[in-house]
């Protein structure tokens, strides 16, 4: 059964779409912060599994509705949708709860613990007519359309490179003998998972599938991965990424061509774009002031929502297939598997 998307209408011109938010958790506040600019998110609702969390935040961000129960969020007429924030393991079972009540959902990056549960997650989507689309938010930013729109001035494209190296405070807690959840195989998280899919997810928009993929990185005693270096063959081209949550970079992200380079000071929040030509020439081609970093997924989004797609063009489903297809091959080559993976 498809179901039929519901939206309120203001007494205005713009349509708003209702939102219930699952998580609790620092990364959700700076979303809200994002999403509060478009006028068009009205936040109604929030889940969290103990009710004075949930009363505190609702508290905190003035919802007007909490839920201790998925079951009855999402069956509730109160929200049109959903941000899911939980953890890894955990987001396509909640996607797909939603999408079966006709709820469309807005999930955290990685989209899921790997392949089988994405392919699950597109199926719902289409099955019950809703928007799904994973929270992956610099390639939805004017500064990473400025990479892919100025791809052509920089000649035949012969190498892509990314890095997202940041050590974590949870690594510390680690070689303290205290496992949090940063580092957690049972709830499908790790460096990759975490950091790693910041540098791959855009490297998918702008080149598709690699032809192979030749992964290194260090396991951790959890089992999770601590840090990885992947390289990416593609035709005419190769692709190489490093990331790591037990060490620092400040490498930029660089696009080489044969007349000049695009880079780019971090790939997770492109502040600067500027190319580099071979004659020494330099241009800056970013937007110096763009809104806040988490303001366009969630624009986007309810773009999708209101149009009555049930995907994006650029956090498309099958990029985002492609790109945990890519983290279950560097998985398992560095040895790292989840529960999850047995489902």
């Amino acid at each position: 059964m498809q179901h039929q998307k519901r939206i309120i209408m203001t007494s205005g011109s713009e349509s708003k779409v209702r939102f219930g938010v699952i998580g609790t958790n620092f990364i959700v506040d700076k979303v809200l912060e994002g999403a509060s600019l478009d006028p068009r998110f009205e936040l109604v609702a929030i889940y969290s599994r103990k009710q004075e969390t949930a009363d505190a935040f609702a508290s905190k961000h003035h919802i007007s509705h909490t839920f201790t129960s998925l079951e009855e969020m999402a069956s509730s007429p109160l929200i049109d949708a959903v941000y899911i924030a939980s953890p890894n393991s955990l987001h396509a079972s909640q996607s797909i709860l939603f999408m079966q009540h006709g709820k469309h959902v807005l999930c955290e990056k990685p989209f899921a613990s790997n392949a089988n549960e994405v392919k699950a997650m597109i199926a719902a989507a289409k099955e019950n007519n809703v928007t799904l689309m994973e929270a992956m938010k610099p390639s939805m930013t004017p500064n990473f359309m400025a990479i892919k729109n100025n791809l052509d001035k920089i000649g035949t494209i012969r190498r892509y490179f990314s890095c997202y190296c940041q050590y974590s405070s949870r690594y510390d807690k680690l070689k303290e003998g205290i496992v949090l959840n940063a580092f957690d195989p049972a709830l499908s998280n790790g460096a990759v998972m975490d950091l790693g899919v910041y540098t791959i997810f855009p490297m998918v928009v702008l080149f598709g599938r690699p032809k192979s993929i030749s992964a290194t990185g260090l396991k951790l005693s959890t089992g999770a991965d601590g840090q990885g270096a992947v390289n990416f063959e593609y035709d005419g081209m190769d692709a190489t990424i490093l990331y790591s949550k037990i060490a620092d970079s400040s490498l930029p992200t660089e696009i080489q061509g044969e007349d000049g380079t695009i880079i780019c000071d971090r790939i997770n929040i492109i502040n600067e774009v500027k190319l580099k030509y071979r004659n020494g020439e330099e241009t800056v081609v970013s937007t110096p002031n763009p809104l806040h970093e988490y303001y366009y997924e969630v624009a986007e989004f309810i773009d999708m929502v209101l149009a009555g797609k049930t995907e994006s063009e650029i956090n498309s489903h099958e990029n985002s297939l492609i790109t945990i297809e890519i983290v279950d091959e560097i998985r398992k080559q560095l040895g790292v598997i989840y529960p999850a993976d047995d489902n």
